[in-house]
């Protein structure tokens, strides 16, 4: 997926159909010449609703469309036949999609599961024929109800990426370039901060044909939680990842202070996100020697005693697969993690 096909924030229009009217008819046939009432009823309108896709991963759908109308109901007619409802407007959706009034900003609701189904607007009701008005003092009444209009709003659809895992890094981490590796994703990278503006997903294939998805979110900057930079429109997509896995690299001045920093933006920005599962990565190891990388752990094992660590080089492919390894068992386990040396 290209960055530019990336689409995550739409406002769209959407309009139900409006309800077909009741008939007004008298039973006519031969030797039959004064009938009672058998108007039919008016067809529902047609509901727009919002469905679940698992084989979606953006809203790049919306983005040339924005405007959806559903089908009117059919009038009713006579011997008391009722008019075909209005044509339903399906609008697929990926999964981990909000829907918010535009308006108040209010949440709707969610779309998380495959092929679940929500009415965004429901259509008008159709109008009752005249059969239904005949009483023991009216009977033929000469009226009936007109079909209900229909409904219109508009909403906002925000997509939050769904993936097992999300990368949490600074800008030119290496989230990209594990990206690149650890999957078939081919993300944009560059030796510059903001490479990725939008995120990128990629499938990761572990043994016996399983695999789980991995998601690189765009790089965070200190005050993010505040907006600053991207902020938030970066920061909401870390909220539907099961793990996340920070990256730090070899180079930092200090890969504590960085770790803290980054947990700090999740922690201000929403205190749920520290309950998930964490494992802290130093990527672009492959620049320590043996001694160096020894010194590291004494230090290491000090300022990470509650979270699992590891060293890889994404370059030169060092514990990539015991990376997947540690992301499976997280991800399928309950067991308490410990650290990798």
């Amino acid at each position: 997926m290209t960055e530019g096909n990336f689409v995550d924030y739409v406002k769209i229009f959407a309009e139900s159909g409006k309800g077909g009217k009741g008939s007004v008819h008298l039973h006519r046939e031969k030797y039959i010449t004064k009938g009672g009432p058998d108007g039919g009823d008016g067809g529902r309108g047609g509901h727009v609703i919002i469905r679940g896709n698992k084989n979606l991963w953006t809203l790049v759908g919306f983005k040339f469309k924005k405007h959806f109308k559903a089908g009117h109901g059919e009038h009713g007619s006579k011997s008391r036949s009722s008019g075909a409802d209005g044509q339903d407007i399906y609008m697929d959706v990926p999964l981990g999609t909000v829907v918010k009034d535009a308006e108040t900003l209010d949440v709707l609701f969610e779309i998380t599961e495959d092929r679940e189904e929500k009415v965004l607007v429901e259509g008008g009701m159709g109008g009752r024929g005249n059969w239904h008005f005949r009483t023991a003092t009216n009977q033929t009444p000469r009226y009936a109800q007109p079909g209900v209009e229909g409904k219109e709003t508009s909403v906002i659809l925000e997509l939050k990426v769904l993936a097992d895992v999300g990368l949490v890094g600074f800008p030119n981490a290496g989230k990209s370039t594990l990206l690149s590796v650890i999957t078939s994703a081919k993300p944009k990278i560059g030796d510059y901060e903001f490479t990725t503006l939008k995120p990128n997903l990629g499938i990761v294939e572990y043994r016996d044909f399983q695999s789980f998805v991995m998601a690189d979110i765009p790089g965070i900057i200190e005050g993010a939680a505040e907006g600053k930079g991207l902020g938030h429109y970066f920061l909401r997509h870390i909220e539907r990842n099961a793990t996340l896995l920070f990256l730090v690299p070899a180079d930092s001045n200090d890969i504590s202070k960085e770790y803290q920093i980054l947990l700090d933006e999740l922690r201000r920005y929403n205190p749920e996100l520290i309950d998930k599962d964490r494992l802290v990565v130093i990527s672009k190891s492959d620049m320590l020697d043996e001694e160096l990388m020894e010194e590291m752990r004494i230090e290491l094992d000090k300022d990470f005693k509650d979270v699992p660590y590891m060293f890889i080089s994404s370059v030169a492919q060092l514990g990539i697969t015991a990376l997947k390894d540690r992301l499976w068992a997280m991800l399928n386990t309950d067991q308490d993690s410990t650290k990798l040396e």
